[in-house]
């Protein structure tokens, strides 16, 4: 596991990689001098978030039906939120049915 020094050096970077691919980007390359570990599992986590919310987000986007999109919308405002407050909090939670895959795929990403 990690320990605090590394949870607190790299909860800054965890935060920001929430925000956007962008912030994912951004995370990333701030951590490359770090190397924390707890960074790394969130940027997995907002990177398959993100990736995620584009792959489906097309084809929900051709329902012609409000309650499909503000479900869609719903749930992975709630995987976000869940994802940025463990962040915050400085726990490696995964997110909720997706986390754990999300590690698997991007285990190259360290």
């Amino acid at each position: 596991m990690t320990d605090n020094n590394d949870i607190k050096n790299g909860k800054s970077i965890a935060v920001i990689s929430y925000f956007y691919l962008i912030g994912v980007l951004i995370a990333y390359l701030a951590n490359s001098d770090k190397k924390s570990a707890f960074s790394y599992f969130h940027i997995r986590q907002s990177l398959g978030l993100w990736l995620s919310f584009m792959a489906l987000g097309y084809p929900i986007g051709y329902f012609d039906n409000w309650q499909i999109t503000f479900s869609f919308w719903i749930a992975f405002g709630i995987l976000f939120a869940y994802g940025f407050s463990s962040a915050i909090s400085g726990k490696m939670i995964p997110i909720p049915l997706l986390g754990k895959i999300y590690q698997k795929v991007f285990k190259k990403i360290q």
